[in-house]
């Protein structure tokens, strides 16, 4: 496994990371879960990423009983406030009140003083920025978390956010990034560099697609995400026939380079200098071990100018808004 800096802090994370979105909240049992998680530790990761949405805290509890048995320097651990907490409309955004009642929520549940990376999920247009950046820099204050990111923020939200806090508080941006998502290459990557800001990227695979698994005009294979309803809630960002079709002509690239579409398509994610590592899902140990000897691979030009032939027209590039995210900034 290879390490990465993460942005202007000192923080070295895998390559590949292992995320908990539609898994480890309730897509897959609890023992599933500690083993997929201790098959990451066997593999080298080191970076975990999770979010209090996520099943309503499940995940976050998911994980605290089982990294809770490691010692803490020996895991970096992420997580995210925004999303819908209850029932209640306003048990969510980004307000000072939020933020502050979330993080200590979340740390209950990761069963932990502090965590590394505390990323706003989405932007709050609602909030004045000053009053978002003043409550995440408070949180670092006091010693809750040591790094703070963000999540689909748009260049406008990005640069107030940014002109408020100066340039050290924020160390990492998690877009949508994919072979078939390529959007953040256009606006994001190069604004974020500027300002010392990484890249954790979410759905390298295109949640299973670039795997070259789902096959035109079929079912999805027994077993795999979108055979699953609990999984397969975000199924319309990615699934569609001309994606599986392009994937299909993916596969030869791959089997004439050596490797598998799923290494082929991580290994093009972190081709990006910009990108410190790509946060993959699991929900066996294998597949888990699968994706961390993507790291360290490279990819030649011609693979690479292959890819793109086949990806042309039918990848999304170009500013898109991100997946639940809303333009517009607030002042006070």
């Amino acid at each position: 496994m290879r390490y990465r800096k993460l942005g202007s802090s000192d923080l070295e994370v895998s390559e590949i990371s292992l995320g908990s979105w539609l898994t480890f909240a309730g897509g897959v049992e609890t023992e599933t879960t500690r083993a997929c998680t201790e098959a990451a530790f066997d593999a080298g990761i080191n970076f975990f990423d999770t979010a209090n949405v996520y099943g309503r805290g499940a995940a976050e509890s998911a994980w605290g009983g089982i990294l809770s048995a490691h010692p803490r320097d020996s895991y970096i651990l992420a997580t995210k406030v925004w999303g819908q907490m209850s029932d209640d409309p306003a048990d969510r955004g980004l307000s000072p009140g939020q933020i502050a009642k979330q993080i200590d929520a979340s740390l209950t549940r990761l069963r932990t003083d502090y965590v590394d990376l505390y990323q706003a999920h989405r932007f709050d247009p609602s909030v004045p920025v000053e009053d978002t950046v003043e409550a995440f820099q408070k949180v670092v204050e006091q010693g809750k978390a040591r790094y703070i990111g963000f999540s689909e923020w748009t260049p406008e939200q990005i640069r107030a956010a940014v002109d408020v806090a100066g340039p050290d508080l924020f160390v990492s941006s998690q877009p949508q990034y994919s072979m078939l998502w390529q959007a953040p290459e256009t606006e994001v990557f190069g604004l974020c560099a500027a300002n010392g800001i990484s890249q954790i990227v979410w759905s390298p695979l295109a949640q299973g697609i670039l795997t070259g698994k789902y096959q035109p005009g079929r079912p999805a294979p027994e077993g795999s995400r979108f055979a699953s309803d609990a999984m397969a809630v975000s199924k319309d960002l990615v699934y569609s026939d001309a994606a599986l079709e392009a994937v299909q002509r993916l596969v030869p690239i791959a089997e004439e380079a050596g490797i598998d579409m799923a290494t082929m398509a991580l290994a093009w994610v972190l081709r990006r200098g910009e990108v410190a590592s790509a946060i993959t899902g699991a929900s066996r140990p294998e597949q888990v071990h699968h994706n961390a000897a993507a790291s360290g691979v490279e990819l030649s030009e011609d693979v690479l100018s292959a890819v793109d032939a086949v990806l042309r027209g039918v990848a999304v590039t170009g500013p898109v808004l991100g997946p639940l995210a809303e333009e517009g900034v607030k002042h006070r």
